[in-house]
C-alpha cells in the first residue's frame, strides 16, 4: 500500500478535522467559546432586566400619580388609573447587586411602597406633595405588611432581605399624631395662660440655685480622685511616727538622725498648710512625702523598738486627748461668754436711750407731752379682758421692740393689741424712752419695773430667797470651789448670767402681774412673729392651763432629758417618756391658774430642789414639772425652734410658723448669729431711728 505526501498529508488533515466537528481541537476550545456567549447574553440581558430601587419607585409613583391626581380623589377622579386592588395586587421584579458583586432579584408590592416610602408624584407641584402623615394607610395596614419571598438567580439560590419592624412604625405614626395634637394646643391657648406659663417658667429660673447644683457637679476636683485626701492622712501619718522616732534619737544621742527627721517634719508641714484635701496640697507634696518616707525607713532600721514605740505613741494619743478636752472647754467659754455679752452697738443704743430720757430736751419733751395724753386711754385698755394682750420679760431694748413691732405688723386689728413689757431698773429708763419715742401705734405697749412690784420678795419668792443664798454665789463666783463648773463637774452653760436674773422666773407669776385678766400670750424677746396671733385667743385649751408647742421627737426632749429620775420624788411623780414642750410661746388661762395654784405648785417643787439634785437651773424644767399634765398641745406651726443653735432647721417650716424663736446662744442681734435666719430678725429693726444708726455706723 502506498503513503501519500506531506501535502497531501496537510489538506487530508483539514478536511478530516472539518469532516469530524468532534475532534481534540473542538472539543478542547468550545467549553471557553460557549462561556463567552453566555457572559454577553447575561450582558445584554442586565441592560433591560436590572432596574434599580429608586428608578423603580419613580415608575410606581407615575402610575400612581398619573393625570395630575392622588389616589385620595378616588378612582371615579382619575381617569386612566387602575384599580385600588390591581395595585395593592401589582408587584415589580426589583434586581440588585450585592456587596459581593453578585445580581439578586426579589418581588415588591404598592404595599411595601406604602409602608416604607413616602409616595412622589412627579406630575404634581413640589409644595403640593403629599407627606407620610397624609397616606390613607392605616395602622393596621401598616403593621400587617408582610414580604415576599425572593428569588436568587445566582448559584446560591436565595436571597435573604431585611423586614420594616411594625413596632417602630406605630411609634413613628404615634409620635406625629401627639406632636400634630401639641401644636394645636398651643395655638388654641389663650393669652392669659399663656402668661400664666411664661411667668411661672421665669419664677422657676428665678428660683433655681445653682448652688446645690455645684455641690453634686461632676466637673468637681474632688470627683475625679477616689481617694481626695488619701496623701494628706498618709502625710499626718508619717508626721506621727516622725515625731515618735524624732523624741526617741534624741534620748539616744542620735543627733544626726534628730536633726534630719525634724527637718522633714517642717517641710511636710509645709507643704500640708491649711490643706483639706489632696489638691489643696502644695506641689512639692509628693517629694516631702517621698522623703520623708526615706528618712523614716532609715530611723526604723537604727531605732526601731516595739516597745518603745508603743509607748511613746501612748503618751502622745494621752497628750492629744488632754488638748482636746482642753480646747473644747475653752470653745464652750467662749461660746457663753460671747452669747452673755452686751455687744457695744446695744450698749450704745441703750445709753443714747438713757440719756434721753432724763435729759428730756426739745423734741423729747413733745414724746413725754404726747405719752401723758394717751395714759388714761392706755391705762383702760391694759384691764380690758375684750382686748389680746400679751406678756413681755426682758432687759434688751432692740428685742423687745423687734417682737412688738413684728407683732402689730402682721396683726389684722393692731388696735386692739396691748403689750405689757417689764424690765429691770437698770433698762427701765431706755426702754421707756423707745417706746415714748416709738410708739407702735395703733397698739399700745405698757413697760413696768420689776423693783415696783413689792409683793416679789424673799419671804414669798423661794427661787429669789435661792439666787440670794450664799451657796449659789459660791456656785456662780468661786472658780475653784468643788462645784464649780471650772472644774468640769457641770455644764458651763449654767453659768450664764440669765439664771440670776429674777425676770427669768417671772413667767410663774402671771396672775400677780396681771391680776384683772383672763387669757395672756407670754412671748421671749428672742422670738419673731410672722402671723397673726389673735387665733390663739379663739383655741380651747380643754381646761389645761398652759397652751404649748410640744418638741419632743423620738427620744429627744422628753421629761428624762431636763428631770433626774434617779431621785425618788422625780421617778415617783412623772413619766420618763412624757413629752416635753417650749417655753416663748405660751398661752396662758389665768382662770385656770389660781384655780390649780400653779404658783404655789411652783414654790413647793422650787423649795425641793435647793440643792440642784432634781434638776439643773433653768426655768423649763420646773415649768415642765408645774405643768405636768396640765400643758394643752398647739400646733406646731405656731412655733418653730431652734434658730439659735441649730442650723439644718427646715426653711420651708421656718416660712410657715407664726412664730421662730431664737433659742439658743446664737442670737440674731450677735456676731454668732446663724447668718441664712438674721434677715427674719433684722427686717423688723427701726433702721431709720438716728440713735441705731449712730451706734451700728460707728461700730463699722
Amino acid at each position: 500500500m502506498a503513503f501519500p505526501s506531506v501535502s497531501s498529508s496537510s489538506s487530508s488533515s483539514a478536511a478530516a478535522a472539518a469532516a469530524y466537528p468532534r475532534g481534540l481541537f473542538s472539543l478542547r476550545h468550545r467549553s471557553g467559546f460557549l462561556g463567552i456567549l453566555v457572559l454577553l447574553l447575561l450582558l445584554v440581558l442586565s441592560f433591560q432586566l436590572v432596574i434599580h430601587v429608586p428608578s423603580i419607585r419613580s415608575a410606581v409613583s407615575l402610575w400612581f400619580f398619573s393625570n395630575n391626581q392622588t389616589k385620595r380623589e378616588g378612582p371615579g377622579s382619575c381617569p386612566g388609573c387602575h384599580n385600588a386592588q390591581d395595585m395593592d395586587n401589582a408587584d415589580k421584579t426589583i434586581a440588585y447587586t450585592d456587596q459581593d458583586g453578585r445580581i439578586r432579584l426579589f418581588k415588591v408590592t404598592t404595599r411595601e411602597f406604602m409602608s416604607s416610602s413616602i409616595w412622589k408624584n412627579p406630575l404634581l407641584h413640589k409644595d403640593t406633595q403629599p407627606v407620610a402623615g397624609t397616606l390613607e394607610a392605616t395602622d393596621e395596614q401598616l403593621l400587617n405588611t408582610t414580604r415576599s419571598e425572593v428569588s436568587n438567580l445566582s448559584s446560591t439560590g436565595t436571597l435573604e432581605t431585611k423586614r420594616m419592624d411594625p413596632i417602630k412604625l406605630k411609634r413613628e405614626v404615634f409620635r406625629r399624631k401627639r406632636k400634630e395634637q401639641r401644636i394645636q394646643e398651643l395655638l388654641q391657648m389663650d393669652k392669659e395662660a399663656e402668661l400664666h406659663m411664661q411667668n411661672m417658667a421665669t419664677n422657676s429660673s428665678r428660683n433655681f440655685s445653682n448652688k446645690v447644683r455645684a455641690s453634686y457637679n461632676i466637673w468637681r476636683l474632688e470627683i475625679h480622685h477616689t481617694n481626695t485626701d488619701s496623701t494628706l492622712r498618709l502625710m499626718k501619718d508619717q508626721i506621727i511616727m516622725a515625731k515618735v522616732y524624732a523624741t526617741i534619737a534624741h534620748s539616744q544621742k542620735q543627733s544626726d538622725l534628730y536633726v534630719l527627721l525634724m527637718k522633714c517634719i517642717k517641710q511636710s508641714k509645709a507643704a500640708i498648710g491649711d490643706a483639706h484635701m489632696d489638691h489643696e496640697l502644695d506641689s512639692s507634696a509628693l517629694e516631702r512625702a517621698k522623703a520623708m518616707g526615706h528618712a523614716l525607713s532609715s530611723a526604723r532600721d537604727i531605732l526601731y523598738s516595739s516597745g518603745e514605740v508603743s509607748r511613746r505613741l501612748r503618751v502622745m494619743l494621752q497628750s492629744t486627748e488632754l488638748n482636746i478636752d482642753s480646747v473644747k472647754k475653752q470653745n464652750s467659754f467662749l461660746v457663753q461668754h460671747a452669747a452673755k455679752t452686751v455687744p457695744m452697738p446695744l450698749h450704745c443704743l441703750h445709753m443714747q436711750l438713757t440719756t434721753d430720757y432724763y435729759f428730756r430736751d426739745g423734741v423729747i419733751k413733745e414724746y413725754f407731752r404726747d405719752a401723758s395724753l394717751r395714759e388714761e386711754e392706755d391705762k383702760a385698755k391694759r384691764e380690758d379682758q375684750s382686748l389680746y394682750h400679751y406678756a413681755i420679760f426682758s432687759d434688751n431694748v432692740l428685742a423687745a421692740s423687734v417682737v412688738v413691732r413684728s407683732t402689730v405688723t402682721h396683726a389684722n386689728e393692731p388696735e386692739k393689741h396691748v403689750f405689757h413689757i417689764v424690765t429691770d431698773r437698770l433698762n427701765f429708763a431706755a426702754m421707756t424712752m423707745w417706746f415714748i419715742s416709738h410708739p407702735p401705734l395703733p397698739a399700745t405697749v405698757h413697760v413696768e419695773n420689776i423693783d415696783n412690784f413689792k409683793w416679789l420678795n424673799s419671804s414669798y419668792c423661794s427661787v429669789l430667797r435661792q439666787l440670794e443664798s450664799a451657796r449659789i454665789k459660791e456656785y456662780y463666783f468661786k472658780a475653784h470651789d468643788p462645784s464649780s463648773l471650772s472644774d468640769g463637774n457641770e455644764n458651763l452653760k449654767y453659768r450664764n448670767p440669765k439664771y440670776l436674773s429674777m425676770l427669768n422666773h417671772l413667767r410663774f407669776y402671771m396672775p400677780e402681774i396681771h391680776p384683772k385678766l383672763d387669757k395672756i400670750l407670754f412671748l421671749d424677746d428672742d422670738v419673731v412673729v410672722q402671723k397673726d396671733l389673735t387665733p390663739l385667743w379663739e383655741v380651747d385649751l380643754k381646761g389645761m392651763v398652759n397652751g404649748a408647742v410640744e418638741t419632743c421627737k423620738e427620744s429627744f426632749h422628753r421629761f428624762d432629758t431636763y428631770l433626774n429620775f434617779s431621785h425618788p420624788k422625780i421617778s415617783e411623780n412623772f413619766d420618763p417618756r412624757a413629752c416635753g414642750w417650749a417655753f416663748g410661746m405660751n398661752m396662758f388661762d389665768l382662770k385656770e391658774w389660781k384655780k390649780q395654784n400653779i404658783t404655789g405648785i411652783y414654790h413647793y417643787w422650787q423649795d425641793l430642789n435647793e440643792d440642784r439634785k432634781l434638776w439643773k437651773l433653768g426655768t423649763l424644767p420646773p415649768g415642765l414639772i408645774t405643768f405636768y399634765n396640765l400643758t394643752y398641745p398647739l400646733n406646731r406651726t405656731w412655733h418653730v425652734l431652734g434658730l439659735g443653735y441649730d442650723p439644718a432647721v427646715d426653711l420651708a417650716e421656718i416660712e410657715n410658723a407664726a412664730v421662730v424663736h431664737y433659742n439658743g446662744n446664737y442670737k440674731p442681734w450677735l456676731d454668732l448669729a446663724v447668718s441664712k435666719y438674721k434677715p427674719y430678725w433684722s427686717k423688723y429693726v427701726d433702721l431709720d431711728n438716728s440713735h441705731i444708726q449712730h451706734c451700728y455706723m460707728s461700730e463699722r
